[in-house]
């Protein structure tokens, strides 16, 4: 019910974070749940708009696991070689956050082998903005340095060169 994960990379960390496993149940505890009263007083329309006011945010959360197993199965080339594990790094005030670290194991890694992104706004690409801010994360990222590749996940695609794009029909391979 309840998975802890670790930052991943070349050095040890005990910044644990626990978040509820299962998508369905996250999504009860975060909206449901708590507005049960608010939907038995027949004003469901509030919470209806709290579900569509935080949407967006949620879920480019929930999206995280799914996007992070979906690269893992990718069996082609378009991850760099020795990509065994995808993970995610942070600190403990979250500065750096970064959403994908591609390494050869974990939880500490020898070899980091990519960093990334993840966008997954309806009408926004992944854009040189969010890029000049992952090229600053990947600094801050123990076991990088400037060769380490670059890779941007987006659902609207992205408008940035010199780094690896996949976008959704990208991830949908990885399951067929």
């Amino acid at each position: 019910m309840v998975a802890a994960d670790l930052p991943l990379s070349t050095r040890p960390s005990r910044e644990s974070r626990y978040h509820v496993a299962d998508p369905y149940l996250r999504f009860w505890l975060s909206f449901i749940g708590s507005g049960i009263p608010m939907i038995e007083r027949g004003r469901g329309d509030r919470v209806l708009e709290s579900i569509r006011t935080s949407w967006t945010s949620w879920r480019g959360r929930a999206v995280e696991p799914v996007i992070r197993e979906a690269l893992w199965r990718l069996t082609d080339d378009r991850l760099p070689e020795a990509t065994n594990v995808i993970g995610g790094y942070w600190t403990r005030t979250n500065d750096p956050e970064i959403d994908l670290v591609g390494a050869d194991r974990s939880p500490i890694a020898k070899k980091i082998t990519l960093v990334g992104s993840i966008k997954w706004l309806e009408n926004k690409p992944f854009d040189n903005r969010d890029l000049a801010r992952l090229v600053t994360h990947r600094s801050q990222l123990p076991g990088t340095d400037d060769s380490t590749p670059l890779l941007a996940v987006a659902r609207s695609g992205s408008s940035a060169n010199g780094i690896i794009n996949l976008a959704p029909d990208d991830l949908i391979t990885a399951w067929a």
